[in-house]
């Protein structure tokens, strides 16, 4: 089926005119669904923005060849400003809309004049958004679209421009791709993260009101295949990116650029949230029929904070409270309807002082039929680490084993009358949050569906868990920013704990103080880190199935270099040391990526088994092939796991000769070697030579000296001693031999010189 067939265009909506400005519009889709006779119902929701009037009524038709009914409602006032002096509202209204089976997709296309004055220029407005009618293969239903919304008025001082972050939530759990609008020009000085969906300057931006048109799209993760009413389908391949997107929403608002502060400290003129509020993208659940609260606290010391800004759905009440010491609290309260039921809404939220205003923070409430699980929870908080007790009794019938954290590979175990889980702050998905005037470190424990279940009778469970610091204390002694340990709970496996220590010498008792982090070494220097594994269950056996090393503290870095791969030694220096079976003790020989990069962090996976399991993972060892690895037993060994150490940080240049000494026997190819030159090596045009990875010297460096490499791999005409060790360059291997042979005394002083000299 060819792409832009089901790009048709069913509905059409045409504002009337009208003598107000326009200062932004959103679009979101409840989830759609196809009904009995096969055709389908859409709902859709509009929120316009504007200044001092809000409520001019737009006309929206369906033809009748496209739509069988359209039901549009009337046009409500959700949000103005309640200082009386027009700065801004917002309205909202939504339509129910029954399109003919024969359709494949539903599209909405608007546009109009005027945008209000802005110093772009701008007056033409186009609203539009477009949803896909194909069957997806992975949920069996239709696409939802991402959800996005703004403030009606966004105003930030020249001087003090943070990223603004905008919502971008897709409740199937796909891509979002956030980009400018094609058919609109980005304002100058501004730029967009597409995937964080981040809005960004890049230079001193102008004073006055910006216009933007954003236009968010979805893409699924995986392999999934459409189905439509007639029969057809297509193939949509994960991660596509280039492919047509599921549904495309397009968001236009403005911000005005204020003159600049005398600070941009926040907390002080600016108003700062505090950590009562929740955090950006946060998802809250609300019950039908039931009063849902919202709660938002900000701070301003050197400016009153008069009002806070909503964006919200119809029927959602605002009440403002002022508090002491320039803070103010904000209390959002909203009963969902029947109407409402199985709606994902968008909300968001700044504090308003006369010369500025907070960031925004949005959120998106799911409206349930019955309420969540909450249940009785304890959580103790400890120097690096949670451990939270679920009250049974509180949560009548709840299996624990489908219950999980954020990351769903830790899972939680039980007894006789709680719920237990154990988890470090860097592991199980724990995010860092920054509350304004406390850290806290949250997680989350949620119940789950397998894929392959068509019917569920277990009720939802979603239990917010946190530790928080004041930042008026020091945190040092709670939180360690040296990972060395890492705690997972597995309902099979209980609590564990896996230590990963660097250490000053091969004895592995001697550990690295952490007031010494980062840990500085030189190239050549000899590395000493273990592993050690920590289980409420007896025998187990620790496997380090792989070791890399990156650039910074990102394991998924697309820069990476393999020490251990499939259980396999990938790292000719790499030298691992008898031990007991919960211990992997190794050294390796420091080395630095090619390029201005100065520190290496080293993650490694590891897995615990059970003894006297033949076909573990930890069984089959070094895997040379890793399709032939056996399907992981749920009973017998646990998830893999990623544990980070680091960072070291270089100091110094390695002693040439002794590098020499020890690595130049390596050649080009070499199995233990698996260097990828894109990663740990530079090429140029002339030829292209692979030496050992603790050779490798930044060769541009700010200083403007040669480094090792560059004497090995640099034009010929540019090195007058390379002729003396370079007889051919296809003939590597023999130069090698004759360099380790017939070296002299004159050959380390030259190379000591162009390495230094220069």
């Amino acid at each position: 089926m060819e792409a832009g067939a089901y790009y048709l265009l069913l509905l059409a909506l045409t504002g009337i005119s009208s003598t107000l400005s326009f200062y932004g519009d959103s679009i979101t889709f409840q989830p759609a669904h196809k009904q009995k006779d096969g055709t389908y119902k859409v709902i859709f929701h509009h929120r316009q923005n504007g200044r001092s009037s809000c409520q001019d009524k737009p006309l929206h038709t369906c033809e009748s060849e496209v739509c069988t009914s359209f039901v549009e409602s009337s046009v409500l006032l959700t949000d103005q400003d309640d200082t009386g002096q027009g700065r801004w509202c917002q309205s909202e209204m939504h339509a129910t809309a029954t399109v003919r089976k024969n359709q494949t997709s539903f599209s909405l296309n608007q546009s109009g004049c005027c945008w209000g004055s802005n110093v772009d220029g701008k007056t033409k407005w186009t609203s539009e958004a477009e949803l896909n009618l194909g069957s997806r293969s992975d949920s069996h239903a239709l696409d939802s679209c991402p959800l996005t919304t703004t403030v009606s008025s966004l105003r930030v001082p020249q001087n003090c421009f943070s990223p603004i972050h905008i919502l971008a939530h897709d409740p199937d759990g796909d891509h979002v791709r956030c980009r400018f609008s094609s058919d609109a020009a980005a304002p100058a000085n501004f730029i967009l993260d597409e995937s964080k969906c981040v809005l960004s300057t890049k230079g001193e931006v102008d004073v006055g009101v910006h216009v933007f048109e954003l236009m968010l799209e979805d893409f699924s993760r995986k392999n999934i295949t459409l189905t439509y009413a007639d029969g057809t389908s297509v193939f949509r391949e994960g991660s596509d990116m280039s492919s047509p997107p599921l549904c495309k929403v397009k968001l236009q608002f403005s911000m005005e650029i204020l003159p600049p502060l005398s600070s941009c400290e926040h907390g002080r003129v600016q108003p700062m949230f505090l950590s009562k509020t929740p955090s950006h993208g946060d998802v809250f659940h609300a019950t039908m029929g039931q009063k849902f609260k919202l709660y938002a606290q900000a701070k301003a010391t050197e400016a009153s904070i008069n009002d806070f800004q909503v964006s919200g759905p119809q029927n959602m009440t605002k009440e403002f409270k002022a508090g002491e010491q320039g803070t103010a609290e904000l209390i959002l309260s909203w009963t969902p309807q029947h109407s409402d039921l199985y709606r994902i809404v968008p909300v968001c939220f700044t504090a308003e002082t006369n010369q500025s205003q907070s960031d925004m923070r949005c959120v998106v409430v799911l409206v349930t039929q019955e309420p969540l699980i909450q249940g009785t929870a304890t959580v103790t908080c400890s120097p690096n680490k949670m451990t939270v007790a679920l009250d049974k009794s509180s949560m009548p019938g709840i299996d624990v084993n489908f219950l999980q954290l954020i990351d769903s590979s830790c899972s939680l175990t039980s007894n006789g009358t709680h719920i237990l889980g154990v988890m470090s702050f860097s592991t199980c998905g724990t995010k860092l949050l920054d509350k304004g005037d406390f850290l806290v470190f949250a997680n989350e424990i949620r119940s789950y569906e397998l894929p392959s279940e068509v019917i569920i009778r277990r009720k939802a469970v979603k239990i917010d868990i946190n530790c928080q610091f004041p930042k008026t204390v020091s945190i040092s002694s709670y939180y360690n920013l040296q990972k060395s340990n890492y705690i997972f709970t597995e309902s099979n496996f209980g609590s564990f704990e896996y230590t990963f220590e660097i250490y000053n010498d091969n004895n592995f008792t001697s550990k690295v103080e952490v007031s010494n982090y980062p840990v500085e070494v030189k190239l050549l220097d000899t590395i000493y880190m273990g592993i050690q594994a920590d289980s409420e269950l007896p025998n187990v056996t620790l496997f380090v199935e792989s070791c890399k090393a990156t650039p910074n503290i990102n394991p998924e870095n697309v820069l990476s270099y393999d020490l251990v791969k499939n259980g396999c030694l990938k790292d000719e220096t790499v030298v691992v040391y008898p031990s007991n079976q919960k211990t992997y003790n190794f050294e390796v020989q420091a080395f630095k990526f090619n390029g201005n990069y100065e520190q290496v962090y080293i993650t490694c996976s590891v897995i615990l088994c059970e003894p006297g399991t033949p076909y573990s993972r930890c069984a089959q060892g070094c895997l040379s092939d890793p399709s032939r690895r056996r399907r992981r037993s749920l009973v017998k060994e646990t998830f893999s796991h990623s544990i980070t150490q680091g960072p070291f940080r270089f100091i110094g240049h390695a002693d040439p000769i002794a590098a020499m000494d020890q690595n130049l026997a390596v050649v080009k190819n070499s199995p233990a070697m698996d260097v990828k030159p894109s990663v740990m090596t530079k090429s140029r045009p002339t030829a292209e030579v692979i030496v050992p990875s603790v050779l490798l010297e930044d060769t541009e460096s700010s200083s403007g000296r040669w480094g090792i490499e560059e004497i090995l791999s640099a034009n010929i005409s540019t090195l007058v001693f390379a002729s003396t060790f370079f007889v051919s360059m296809v003939m590597f291997v023999a130069v090698v031999v004759y360099i380790t042979r017939k070296r002299n005394e004159e050959d380390c002083k030259v190379l000591l010189n162009s390495s230094y000299d220069n």
